[in-house]
């Protein structure tokens, strides 16, 4: 375990339009089908689950859907097959979202706006934001006749239990990563507070809307209704809610020393439809002494990036002093035009004077660390333009040009480790990358990381080791003081084998038209270690993941289609004679 952060998926899948699926089981339903049930019900159209049923029976819809003779059997207590016990559960599934999803979209918007970060010095379980979101999923899980437990403020633990000795358990976490509010703004201007849902469209912009506030409500939800309509159960569910899984990723290993381990687990906290490896996670940490400018000219202070090893920002701006502050920005707005032209023209460069000071920013695209290709990174473009400026105009040498003749020497903008000569690939994970993420400055070194997506392929040891033998001998050439730290892990790979997995890979892949095969993920959640750990959502592989980036969303439709999807997939799993 330990493994800060994760994830987006970087799947091997491809989806198809709901449309074009064909329907392999008895269960499936056409969207058309699906929207024309919805369409047909309300939240005050339906009062429980077995009434929504008999309505459903008595409409056409029921028979274009197949799906009357499992309303009847269901209806009459008889025992149902396995197909028609899966139409029931996809009919379950409908039903919450129909029932619950209003509410469920309130309880979302109330834990967004619980602003669950790290605070430096003060631990997760002592932060008085996790003690109030502790207390907001107690009285949700009490109120829904659920059984809440707080261990120790580390872990939140809800249970559906069922007979017998198997569990079942659901990861999902209360924690988000740290926000730079000024970069909350959208094309047209449109400033967005990062923890309030603002509703722009479809889209419910706030932080934790994606990741992974968004998980503990679906599951919520979907317990809820089981434990109401008091559907047959073959195993006890636990939802483990995390509070450190973006940081030291410590109160699951915490939470598993006082208690056991469930035999299944799946994280609603990474891709549709199953994913069964995850990329190791590392940190390569350079220390930068702080030291006073040598030479002539003007002097960087400060610099800004990633607030958090897995989170590459949309901006990245460094201040300078300078005796001639209006020439200084000329001549850096020009090399920056210049710069960006050369390098794809996909990013801006811009040097501005504020009073003494001159600003030099680089806008790019935020993105998960693990998805580097999918965002532009403006600490990589701001440290290698400095680099490349220096000398052309005058800069006094400090502990920040350090780092960017560092960065511009050992990883440049490539994300693939190509440039330090590390590179590899796995033909089903796909490739180690190396993102340049946070920045970090404070009165004794200027620190800065490049984050690791590490696929299988490569020992943790081994790699470690060709990172640090090349990082050494740049260090001796260049005879620049600095430190590193470095942390390696294996990644995860699954053979997954059972009904459960099955049964997972059908719910997903038939609610959303996807392949019907299993995926990869580009970073490790917290199943890494646990038995039979897979990730079961709730982000879509053909969609941009916007969890840890700046403007942060989900589409209600989808937070409609995950509660839909994990409603159903909970009543089928339950259900299974074995797992």
């Amino acid at each position: 375990m330990h493994f800060p952060l994760k994830k987006i998926v970087a799947a091997t899948l491809f989806a198809a339009s709901l449309s074009a699926v064909a329907t392999p089981a008895f269960a499936n339903l056409t969207e058309q089908q699906n929207a024309a049930i919805l369409k047909s019900f309300s939240e005050t159209s339906v009062t429980d689950f077995r009434g929504f049923l008999g309505t459903l029976a008595k409409d056409d819809l029921a028979k274009t859907a197949d799906a009357g003779p499992a309303i009847s059997a269901f209806l009459d207590n008889k025992t149902l097959s396995a197909d028609q016990e899966n139409e029931i559960n996809r009919l379950l599934g409908l039903y919450t979202r129909i029932k619950y999803g209003k509410a469920a979209l309130e309880t979302l918007r109330e834990l967004v706006e619980i602003p669950t970060f790290n605070v430096d010095g003060v631990p997760q379980y002592k932060n008085p934001e996790f003690l109030k979101i502790a207390g907001k999923i107690q009285d949700l899980a009490q109120s829904f006749n659920l059984n809440f437990r707080n261990i120790d403020n580390r872990v939140y633990e809800i249970s559906l239990e069922g007979p017998g000795d198997e569990v079942v358990g659901i990861h999902a976490h209360a924690d988000v990563v740290p926000v730079t509010p000024e970069n909350w703004v959208l094309k047209d201007g449109t400033r967005l507070d990062p923890f309030k849902v603002t509703l722009i469209g479809d889209r419910m912009y706030g932080r934790g809307t994606e990741d992974d506030k968004n998980g503990i409500v679906v599951a919520l939800y979907a317990m809820k209704v089981i434990k109401e309509e008091k559907l047959p159960l073959a195993r006890t569910f636990k939802l483990l809610v995390d509070t450190t899984e973006e940081t030291s990723g410590d109160a699951i290993p915490y939470y598993f020393e006082h208690n056991p381990t469930p035999q299944y687990n799946l994280a609603l906290d990474g891709g549709y439809p199953v994913v069964i490896a995850e990329k190791g996670y590392g940190t390569v940490m350079a220390s930068f002494p702080v030291r006073k400018g040598e030479g002539k000219g003007a002097e960087i202070i400060s610099m800004t990036g990633g607030m958090a090893t897995n989170q590459i920002p949309s901006v990245s701006v460094a201040t300078l002093v300078s005796d001639t502050p209006v020439e200084l920005a000329a001549s850096l707005q020009k090399a920056g035009a210049d710069y960006a032209k050369a390098n794809g023209g996909d990013f801006e460069v811009t040097a501005t004077v504020v009073g003494k000071d001159v600003k030099l920013t680089v806008t790019g695209v935020s993105a998960h660390s693990s998805e580097p290709q999918a965002g532009v990174n403006p600490v990589a473009r701001m440290l290698e333009l400095i680099h490349s400026v220096d000398g052309k105009i005058a800069l006094k040498h400090n502990h920040i040009t350090d780092a960017a003749r560092y960065a511009s020497d050992n990883w440049g903008l490539d994300y693939l480790g190509g440039k330090l000569g590390v590179g590899f690939a796995d033909e089903f994970m796909g490739p180690l990358t190396t993102s340049l993420t946070f920045v970090g400055l404070d009165d004794k070194a200027f620190k800065l990381a490049v984050n690791l997506r590490i696929p299988k392929g490569k020992s943790p040891e081994t790699l470690k080791a060709q990172i640090a033998d090349k990082l050494s001998a740049w260090d001796k050439t260049s005879k620049i003081n600095v430190g590193f730290t470095y942390s390696v892990a294996a990644p995860m790979y699954r053979n997954p084998e059972g009904e459960w997995v099955k049964a997972l890979l059908a719910v997903a892949t038939e609610n959303l038209g996807m392949e019907h095969t299993f995926g990869t993920s580009a970073g490790a959640t917290s199943v890494h270690e646990l038995p039979n750990g897979v990730q079961f959502g709730l982000a879509r592989p053909e969609v941009k993941y916007t969890g840890h980036t700046d403007g942060e969303f989900k589409t209600v439709d989808q937070f409609l289609l995950d509660l839909q999807i994990v409603t159903e997939m909970m009543g089928r799993v339950g259900q299974l004679p074995k797992l």
